[in-house]
């Protein structure tokens, strides 16, 4: 087996070699979440539950709650749960078995794996949503009751897509700002949990809990049957998603951007 050498003095030219494209990037972060037995449990979880959910909701709802926003809710309750967790493990799973040094290595432009960490994070998000409504349509059809397509309105689709996707952002926000699984995931189930609490009980702030509380302004994603949110509405859910969503993750950015991988 014969090798080929540079002379002393040349340099190696590897200004034609083609970079590797963002769609390969994205797929090995797809990847990554199946080959980790946390990630790939946490998929399996959340399609699994999703359907039973609904399967359960389907015997024992009453009649008149079993149309297709109620089997829409159940589907999407477990994965309001669960999709943050996989927001964090996108990105902090990585860090947490050291193969951090691998990637940045491989792509030294810690700004693209960002990108396709965030893009990887889409897909699954809408995977995740497209999953619920397909669940629930299929089960709204077998156990639906007399009233199954009532109080429901094409804006709810829009409404609890973006309720699912904001929530798996705040996740993986909180990842990018503390790079540790553990950690990430106990402060985000833990402090906006106790926002809400304090906001409903001290008096001074219950008015101003959907300015504050971002659990508060998503809740009304969820109530389908009354139309669009109004004016105030969205303008708290985007106060309190640039305070809960946009600072964490921009500062999780530039935490990942200047911190020594090892």
């Amino acid at each position: 087996m014969s090798t080929t050498t540079v002379p002393y003095g040349d340099t190696l030219d590897v200004s034609k070699t083609p970079g590797i494209p963002l769609s390969r990037l994205v797929r090995v972060e797809l990847r990554k979440m199946i080959d980790t037995k946390a990630g790939m449990w946490l998929l399996v979880a959340i399609g699994a539950i999703t359907a039973i959910a609904s399967i359960i909701f389907g015997f024992v709802g009453h009649d008149q709650d079993r149309n297709f926003g109620d089997f829409l809710g159940f589907a999407g309750t477990p994965q309001g749960f669960l999709l943050p967790v996989l927001g964090i493990l996108l990105v902090t799973q990585e860090w947490g078995q050291r193969t951090g040094m691998v990637t940045f290595t491989l792509v030294p432009h810690r700004g693209r794996v960002l990108g396709a960490k965030v893009l990887a994070m889409s897909v699954l998000a809408a995977a995740a949503i497209v999953l619920s409504f397909v669940v629930a349509l299929v089960t709204t059809v077998i156990f639906g009751g007399s009233n199954r397509w009532s109080d429901f309105t094409p804006i709810d689709i829009l409404k609890i897509s973006v309720g699912q996707f904001t929530g798996t952002a705040q996740g993986f926000s909180f990842g990018l700002l503390l790079l540790a699984s553990a950690g990430a995931i106990v402060t985000y189930f833990v402090l906006p949990q106790v926002i809400t609490i304090l906001v409903n009980v001290i008096p001074s702030l219950t008015d101003k809990a959907g300015w504050l509380d971002f659990k508060t302004a998503q809740g009304n994603l969820f109530t389908f049957g009354e139309g669009n949110l109004s004016g105030k509405e969205w303008s708290q859910l985007l106060v309190t998603g640039a305070f809960w969503v946009l600072l964490p993750f921009v500062i999780g950015v530039w935490r990942v951007l200047r911190t020594e991988v090892k």
